[in-house]
């Protein structure tokens, strides 16, 4: 995934915003809270970060092309980062950033989710 297609991913979610900071990457936010984050490595290689749950972390954090993210994941935080992309997986970075978004907004207030049209299911 180039950074435009992982730009226009995360723009496609409901109620982002997005600013460049930290050398330079490209931080994606719902909320105010940070979803996704592409960039943020010192080689020239894309790398895509994102929240995961429990079980995603764990299968992630060993698996080929994937690490847990720096920084954040040695605080304690389920971030992992998508540090060698390949076409193939482009799918499956798209739904990890569709559910990173998923997750972040669920630690909102719920009057700021209702404020931002999310994770408003139907009664």
């Amino acid at each position: 995934m180039t950074y435009d297609a992982f730009n226009k991913c995360c723009c496609s979610l409901t109620a982002t915003s997005h600013v460049m900071q930290w050398g330079g990457a490209h931080v994606w936010k719902v909320g105010g809270k940070v979803f996704a984050i592409g960039g943020w490595q010192k080689s020239d290689q894309a790398a895509f970060t994102f929240k995961v749950s429990d079980i995603h972390f764990e299968m992630l954090h060993d698996a080929i092309g994937f690490r847990p993210a720096p920084y954040l994941a040695s605080r304690g935080m389920q971030w992992i980062q998508q540090h060698q992309t390949m076409q193939k997986t482009d799918k499956k970075l798209k739904y990890y950033i569709a559910e990173s978004h998923r997750i972040v907004s669920l630690g909102l207030t719920k009057k700021m989710q209702r404020e931002l049209g999310l994770n408003q299911g139907k009664p």
